[in-house]
């Protein structure tokens, strides 16, 4: 089977969303409320928001670049992490990605957060840490990966600062960055892969 860890993820937060969707105390008991970590310590829900999305926009968007770029980044760490190495590292991302939005946050009864959108980051960025002129299709327009890369934090950055929408850049920001560190602590090499890719420009 092609990559199969990442097509369980897949299935498994397809199946979960979709439960939720129609299961309003099932979503509210997965989410990230940081108040239910403060006090009840819930600490599953640093982990269980990564499952259920907003609707099936927010989950169709996270899983299709799941899909295509979680294959290759399993492939990638199965050598050094072995056939379950790449769920490690795509839970942990869940973790790290949220952490810093809890500590903001961990007083804050109003906030929620769900998706897998920081997760699904640190996929992406391992990825363009490799590749990093692949092209990446936005909206049909093929961008190359690394442009990509530096569009994508510049409006994550600006976004998150503005503070006007109900996305939580910082989790793709933090996601991103835990992406690149993790694949470069496990293969330090790939820095200089990077640098040679890079100004070889091949699309």
């Amino acid at each position: 089977m092609d990559a199969p860890v990442t097509l369980v993820i897949l299935a498994v937060t397809v199946l979960v969303s979709w439960q939720a969707f129609g299961n309003r105390k099932l979503l509210e008991r997965l989410l990230l409320w940081p108040p239910a970590i403060e006090r009840n310590r819930q600490f599953d829900r640093l982990v269980t928001h990564g499952f259920v999305h907003a609707d099936w926009q927010h989950l169709l968007f996270n899983m299709v670049t799941l899909y295509f770029f979680g294959r290759h980044v399993e492939r990638m760490f199965a050598p050094y992490l072995g056939a379950f190495g790449f769920v490690l590292f795509y839970l942990s991302a869940i973790v790290v990605a949220i952490l810093p939005t809890y500590l903001r946050h961990r007083h804050d009864a109003a906030y929620r957060s769900l998706g897998a959108s920081g997760a699904v980051s640190a996929v992406l960025f391992a990825f363009i840490l490799v590749q990093p002129w692949a092209l990446i299709f936005v909206f049909f327009l093929p961008v190359p990966a690394i442009v990509y890369a530096v569009l994508y934090v510049g409006y994550s950055i600006w976004m998150d600062r503005q503070g006007r929408d109900n996305v939580n850049h910082s989790a793709h920001l933090w996601g991103a960055g835990y992406g690149v560190l993790f694949t470069v602590i496990m293969e330090p090499r790939v820095i200089e892969v990077f640098l040679a890719r890079l100004m070889s420009p091949s699309f």
